[in-house]
């Protein structure tokens, strides 16, 4: 268990290629999970295809991608990701998908929190954000309960499976970050 982000039961670390078919399989090709938590239009990919969005990447300025390993079995249980950094105004959004069987098991909690850690401590934003649809109250839930303050509703701001649906936008300051 070395390398990487540590929280307190999952570990943030860079893609590998084994974990991609894994999250292929059970984020990607899962039809309205994928269009219920991105922000394109789901299409399908074939295997090491490089439009996977779960590839290998480096780190960009934009872009922070990790894979999310629990701490107790070192085993993949799902990504995620600081994007949209912009380091002028010192922000970033949240982003993050945990595999099926890694869900309800207050692994959420953690990675968020680790997030914050890597956006406020080792990159010094000022702001990070978590957008995601009002019906989503695992993860809003999840990031009131790292200290997220909910700022915004974008009535119909998301195209989901046939329908539009409102997009919560949810803010927390590195001043009121409490690690």
């Amino acid at each position: 268990m070395t390398g990487g982000l540590h929280g307190s039961l999952v570990r943030l670390r860079a893609r590998h290629e084994a974990d991609v078919p894994v999250l292929d399989a059970e984020l990607h090709d899962d039809v309205a999970g994928n269009a219920r938590g991105s922000r394109r239009a789901w299409r399908p990919i074939s295997p090491g295809a490089q439009a996977s969005m779960n590839r290998v990447a480096e780190p960009t300025e934009r872009a922070a991608p990790f894979s999310v390993v629990t701490l107790a079995a070192d085993e993949l249980a799902g990504e995620a990701s600081l994007w949209d950094i912009d380091t002028h105004h010192r922000s970033a959004h949240i982003g993050m998908a945990l595999r099926p069987a890694y869900r309800g098991k207050g692994l959420a909690t953690d990675v968020v929190r680790v997030l914050c850690h890597y956006g406020f401590v080792v990159l010094g934003l000022h702001r990070l954000q978590v957008d995601t649809l009002i019906d989503n109250h695992a993860m809003i839930a999840t990031a009131e309960r790292v200290g997220f303050r909910r700022e915004a509703v974008n009535r119909h701001a998301g195209w989901v499976m046939g329908e539009f649906l409102d997009d919560v936008v949810l803010g927390l300051l590195a001043r009121e970050w409490v690690p």
